[in-house]
């Protein structure tokens, strides 16, 4: 989520007109899945709100100079990190943030909000465009633009493993008992096995590939040069599919859950809502905020837009009366 001016706002396009529209060329995708119809409560959220991360039913953010948890009536807590940026990974009762300015790792205390270790760990995008991922047991971040992965043993906050990658590799993910890395440089995409710590298959991926996600039956990667999310399936490692969203997808986040793919989009509007196993978009919702991120929860779905300074939940609207 790069910083850059937000687009001019479009008017609101909501999930029912949007298959209406589409009705006359295909069927939409069954009833089952995600709710689409969502509701924004928008937060006001002062200074540059934009990685999100889950903790419970509230969300940690990453701001300028600080990181906050937040509900959905308000701030809870803070914590000064000199430049928290990329995403953040919950793992063994903390918040694992990446701080660019001292390209390391700060583990907070998710009860406290207390700061309980740096890992020197080292950042492959010092610019902030980066993932901190947990999974197989550790927390895994790119840690060197020549082409490096780190995986950090929460048990002791050092660094266990280097994994060699491709140059320029800087977005990860982990889904299927494995790390999955992209570099968006070499457009490609890269299976890692924690069991190795060792790269086991590669994929050929579009132009400027960036942000992925690992669910729902694939890894799911934005191909923002191209404005496409591919479909990758993960024991074929082969492309499965794309969906074309808009002429590019620069910026934004995904995630997966619920039964869909969700995308936080910046030119058209703010989040796509993605059908799995037919790729067609069952929605498109808000309107066009700029950049920013988003993170999907069983009850609802969290994005930031930090030209405007918002954090906002999406729920499904309460029945009537």
């Amino acid at each position: 989520m790069a910083r850059r001016p937000a687009a001019r706002p479009l008017p609101l396009i909501m999930a029912t007109a949007l298959l209406a529209s589409c009705a006359a060329e295909e069927p939409p995708p069954p009833a089952e899945g995600p709710a689409v119809d969502l509701v924004e409560k928008a937060l006001q959220v002062p200074g540059f709100a934009d990685f999100i991360a889950i903790d419970g039913d509230t969300a940690w953010v990453t701001n300028d100079g600080r990181v906050e948890q937040w509900s959905t009536t308000g701030k809870l807590a803070s914590l000064d990190v000199p430049r928290p940026c990329g995403t953040m990974a919950i793992a063994e009762g903390s918040l694992w943030v990446a701080n660019c300015k001292g390209a390391e790792i700060y583990r907070v205390n998710l009860e406290t909000a207390t700061l309980e270790a740096k890992v020197a760990s080292g950042l492959a995008n010092p610019k902030g465009e980066t993932n901190v991922v947990a999974g197989a047991g550790s927390v895994w971040v790119a840690s060197d633009p020549a082409g490096k992965v780190a995986r950090i043993d929460p048990k002791t906050n050092a660094v266990i493993a280097t994994i060699t990658v491709a140059p320029e590799t800087w977005y990860l993910a982990f889904g299927f008992d494995a790390i999955w890395a992209v570099s968006s440089e070499g457009k490609v995409l890269q299976k890692i096995d924690p069991a190795t710590n060792a790269v086991v298959g590669t994929v050929a991926l579009g132009d400027t590939p960036g942000f992925l996600a690992a669910g729902e039956g694939a890894v799911w990667v934005q191909e923002q040069g191209d404005g496409t999310v591919a479909k990758i399936d993960p024991a074929k490692l082969e492309v499965a599919g794309r969906t074309t969203v808009g002429d590019n997808l620069k910026w934004g986040d995904i995630d997966t859950g619920g039964g869909a793919v969700w995308l936080r989009t910046t030119d058209d509007q703010t989040l796509v809502v993605i059908d799995p196993a037919t790729l067609a978009i069952r929605a498109r919702l808000g309107e066009a905020v700029g950049s920013g991120a988003l993170r999907y929860t069983p009850a609802g779905v969290w994005t930031s837009a930090h030209d405007n300074q918002t954090l906002s939940w999406w729920s499904a609207p309460k029945a009537p009366n």
